[in-house]
C-alpha cells in the first residue's frame, strides 16, 4: 500500500494579488486568430479550435520570416 502523502501536501497557497491582476491583463489580450477574448484555458487562444488552427499553420510551414535575398553570397 502507498504512503499517504503529507498534510496539505495537495493544496495550493493563495496567490498573490499582483498575480491577480497579471492573469486578468493576460486575458484581456484578443486571440492572434480570430480576435475574440483570450480565455484561460487556452491561454493565448480564445478556443481549442483556434488553438488547433494556429499549429496546423506552423505543421503547414505558414508562418514564414521574410528575409531579403543578399547578393553577396551569389558572387562568391
Amino acid at each position: 500500500m502507498p504512503a499517504k502523502p503529507p498534510a496539505g501536501a495537495g493544496r495550493r497557497k493563495a496567490a498573490p494579488k499582483e498575480a491577480v491582476k497579471e492573469s486578468v491583463k493576460a486575458s484581456a489580450k484578443p486571440c492572434p486568430i480570430c480576435g475574440k477574448p483570450a480565455t484561460a484555458a487556452s491561454r493565448p487562444f480564445c478556443s481549442e479550435r483556434c488553438r488547433d488552427v494556429d499549429l496546423n499553420r506552423w505543421l503547414s510551414n505558414s508562418y514564414t520570416i521574410p528575409a531579403a535575398k543578399d547578393d553577396d553570397e551569389d558572387t562568391e
